[in-house]
């Protein structure tokens, strides 16, 4: 089964989005999204909401 930070990285690979336009989206910066998806940062539940909502997908589908 795939971890959500494979999910995550093959959710903004299939909608061609750079870490630099996904952070835009969501309002941080680049490096601290890169983090997020790299684990080495945390995800906030208010984050991973946007971040699904960026995706048309519920969080529990992308990251549960």
């Amino acid at each position: 089964m795939k971890n959500c930070y494979e999910k995550l990285y093959k959710e903004r690979i299939k909608k061609k989005l750079s870490y630099k336009k996904m952070a835009d989206k969501l309002g941080i910066s680049s490096s601290y999204y890169w983090q997020i998806e790299n684990k080495k940062r945390r995800l906030l539940y208010t984050l991973a909401v946007k971040i699904a909502s960026i995706f048309k997908l519920k969080p529990d589908d992308l990251f549960f």
